[in-house]
């Protein structure tokens, strides 16, 4: 019998124990598979040669995406042997910039269920809800509620392609076992009237909860999982911006919580800031910047900066001065009314500047670091950039709004239009570039490079709580992993080929943190790397 207590046709359809064809003489009189599968012994490598094959004859970044869903949901451990053979090749693929176009079409490309469907119907009885789930033993819970999908709005339901594809990368990046990780869509309704009219969207079809219905629902689901799952993180994402930061501040002092748009984006946003800095031969708290966006991942990003110059010496007075922030009015300033309570430490005194003078914006408070978080494609014009390297030698722009086409401006265009002077890097990855007989390498900012590190530390150390510092402690150490040679070609950011390496060295620092800090509660190892090696899902069939 196996671990899972199945077998014959039973055990062939659970895509968790499966072995498909790759079972031994011995395993098939065992476990009642003669005649059920074909008569020969496979090695997982030759399985992996004919996903590659099949994997070659789709024709579209979105049809392999289909393609590796659907080995998910019958071979995990083929799919997981698949994407950790090449990250570089697949994550793209399982995760951004596919993971956008799939999350449009999630209704209609749908195949098969896989999380829980947490519906606001289902009020007073979410534990009930919670306990349908098979596995007992769940360590995160990713949920989202579909308001804010990426750059593209309120998807409602179709936004559960998120929770799906960031718990890949849990274990694809960072090497988390696959068995306690539990997507999750909370359906508190959309607002997306095309969605509400198309016959196959898969979501409740009423319009969203007012705030306080809302908060109501997910206090039920946050209480419900400290019974039902008491060893379980919450991970929040992609909410609306006023909900991701309010909801953060209502439960990360109470159960352990971190929300990857507020958290995640910043820490990697900091990574490629210190990165920049080695470039430039200065250190952090030299740097100023300017924000093209001021919502959660704006304002995220602005407080993680904020305290790692206050570790650098600035009071938070004197860090919260060096961060001049846009949205789409303008800038934030001390005078405007409809600033909401997170954005006010970012207005400061000045006269109204409309978004229209973004451009002269850079010229008047000089940034050496301009970020954009925007979700407003190519916003990062000529004038912007231009105006970027007439005040700094070798000017700092992150464009980290994503899908590709949300991007504020891309790696080609940043090159030519500083000149080859800027430091880039992207939400997204662009192709290298030639320019001035130069190839620059562009980075790409993406959360992967941090959210599964300091969830692999989470995971090995039973964390109470999940702090900022865990953060800003992963983005020092993703950064210290990128050698003096890749930086000279202008990486920010480590080589994604190299990514489980990268992430197991990241969760062993963060977890010796959640140790000196007195959050974790299981024994503190000797060899905090060996620990955290010995805890990685390797995708092999068990004997």
């Amino acid at each position: 019998m196996t671990q899972a207590g199945k077998r014959g046709r039973d055990l062939l359809l659970d895509p968790v124990h499966t072995h498909s064809t790759a079972y031994t003489e011995e395993q098939k009189q065992a476990l009642g598979l003669v005649g059920l599968v074909p008569d020969v012994t496979e090695t997982i490598d030759n399985q992996l040669k004919r996903v590659f094959m099949q994997l070659g004859h789709k024709n579209t970044d979105i049809d392999r995406y289909i393609y590796l869903v659907n080995l998910l949901d019958h071979n995990e451990t083929l799919f997981y042997k698949t994407i950790m053979s090449d990250p570089a090749r697949f994550l793209p693929i399982i995760y951004d910039p596919t993971i956008g176009e799939a999350c449009l079409k999630f209704g209609h490309i749908f195949r098969h269920p896989r999380g829980v469907y947490l519906s606001i119907e289902r009020r007073g009885r979410v534990r009930e809800v919670l306990r349908n789930w098979p596995e007992k033993d769940v360590r995160f819970i990713c949920v989202t509620n579909g308001g804010r999908i990426l750059g593209l709005g309120d998807l409602g339901a179709n936004g559960m392609g998120i929770p799906i594809g960031k718990l890949q990368l849990y274990t694809a990046a960072a090497g988390v076992p696959p068995h306690g990780l539990l997507p999750m869509f909370l359906d508190a309704g959309t607002n997306n009237a095309e969605l509400l009219a198309d016959p196959l969207y898969l979501g409740l079809r009423r319009r969203r909860l007012p705030t306080e219905e809302l908060y109501s629902f997910v206090d039920e689901f946050v209480a419900a999982v400290q019974e039902v799952f008491p060893g379980c993180c919450i991970h929040f994402e992609d909410w609306t911006g006023v909900d991701a930061v309010h909801l953060l501040e209502r439960y990360r002092d109470k159960v352990c919580c971190y929300n990857d748009d507020v958290q995640g984006t910043a820490g990697i946003t900091l990574a490629g800031v210190i990165n920049a800095c080695r470039a430039k031969g200065t250190k952090l708290a030299d740097e100023s910047f300017l924000f093209l966006g001021a919502g959660s991942a704006g304002i995220g990003l602005a407080n993680l900066l904020c305290a790692a110059l206050v570790d650098e010496g600035l009071t938070l007075e004197e860090a919260r001065g060096r961060v001049r922030m846009f949205d789409v009015v303008g800038l934030l300033e001390s005078s405007r009314s409809d600033l909401v309570d997170f954005q006010k430490p970012y207005a400061h005194a000045h006269a109204p500047m409309p978004r229209s003078d973004f451009a002269k914006a850079v010229e008047e408070f000089r940034p050496t670091v301009l970020i954009g978080v925007s979700t407003m494609g190519g916003a990062f014009d000529k004038d912007v950039v231009e105006a970027m390297s007439r005040v700094n030698d070798q000017p700092v722009i992150l464009a980290l709004s994503n899908p590709t086409e949300k991007a504020e401006c891309t790696a080609e265009q940043a090159y030519a239009w500083s000149g080859g002077k800027a430091l880039y890097a992207a939400g997204v990855q662009f192709s290298p570039v030639s320019y001035g007989g130069r190839t620059f390498l562009p980075g790409q900012a993406n959360n992967f490079y941090i959210f599964p590190a300091v969830g692999m530390a989470i995971y090995a150390t039973k964390a109470k709580r999940v702090t900022d510092r865990m953060f800003i402690r992963a983005a020092r150490a993703v950064a210290g992993q990128v050698t003096d040679a890749q930086l000279a070609q202008g990486l920010l950011y480590p080589l994604q080929s190299d990514i489980l390496e990268t992430e197991i060295k990241t969760a062993a620092t963060v977890a010796g943190l959640v140790f000196d800090d007195g959050l974790a509660t299981v024994d503190r190892p000797a060899d905090m790397e060996a620990y955290i090696r010995s805890l990685v899902y390797a995708p092999q069939y068990a004997s």
